[in-house]
């Protein structure tokens, strides 16, 4: 059962979900996976089941945020919709795959890719590389082949982790085919949509009549924690967006950083090895 406190949390975890992912284009699981992990192991869940109840819940979540992100972005005519379409399409195979492949490894083989991939990515954003690498002496352009080659690998590890992969698909956007910041994280936020429901049906299909599932779980996707996360995350996500076309993102993405640096550290167990010397 979910107490008063734990509601409370989700609620906050998903207003800061929401609003990262309207702003810096990302799918947000980064922040959903570790606080529904440490929340879900609290309620008497073993590891394995709530790893995986975790992932499975961050992504459905992920799916009515970014939906509503892409509204605000389309407004303000900064997404390619073809880009978006065809990088969407490739991630939901990914994703799909990557869900699908999650389900059958441990708890601690999840937590590491898991750990890593976040550690690289405040890693990633730490460097600020992305708004500073635009040449901005060339011109933007669409590569439907190269975005359909990244689509997949990038689908698979959000399969895997939970996390949109709104990052990496922001570094192909920027780095890959010149699009401007804006254009990427908005291109970046709509893909997410077709890319998250890959996984979403992966984790569902194969959680089904698994035992130890928390009460009200389709899947491996727990509908009360979902519906805490989504009731901030989809207003939140609408802000961000507009945040993001209003203000620089810097202080934001420092804060935003400092807790991927702590959740990789935690979920790959170094505090916990530090702490054992």
């Amino acid at each position: 059962m979910l107490t008063v406190t734990s509601i409370l949390i989700l609620l906050a975890a998903g207003a800061g979900t929401g609003f990262v992912s309207g702003l810096l284009g990302i799918g947000g699981g980064a922040v959903m996976v570790p606080v529904s992990y440490w929340l879900i192991l609290g309620m008497n869940v073993s590891p394995d089941i709530a790893m995986k109840t975790a992932i499975g819940t961050s992504l459905l979540v992920i799916l009515p945020t970014v939906i509503s992100g892409s509204w605000r972005h389309n407004k303000e005519k900064a997404v390619r919709w073809k880009t978006a379409l065809v990088l969407g399409s490739f991630a939901f195979i990914g994703d799909l795959v990557g869900a699908t492949l999650a389900t059958d490894l441990s708890e601690r083989t999840l937590r590491m890719i898991f750990g890593g991939l976040v550690l690289a990515v405040a890693i990633w954003m730490g460097l600020g590389l992305m708004p500073r690498l635009r040449r901005k002496d060339t011109e933007q352009r669409e590569n439907l082949a190269l975005v359909a080659a990244c689509g997949f690998p990038i689908g698979m590890l959000s399969g895997l982790t939970g996390i949109g992969g709104g990052v990496l698909i922001i570094a192909v956007l920027v780095l890959g085919l010149n699009f401007s910041i804006h254009v990427a994280v908005g291109t970046s936020v709509a893909s997410i949509i077709l890319g998250s429901l890959g996984g979403i049906i992966g984790y569902i299909v194969n959680g089904l009549g698994v035992p130890g599932l928390l009460p009200y779980s389709l899947g491996y996707a727990n509908l009360p924690i979902w519906l805490c996360l989504a009731a901030t995350s989809i207003p939140m996500a609408q802000l961000g967006a507009r945040a993001a076309h209003a203000l620089p993102a810097k202080p934001l993405r420092y804060i935003f950083i400092a807790f991927l640096i702590y959740a990789g550290l935690e979920m790959t167990g170094v505090f916990h090895w530090i702490q054992g010397l």
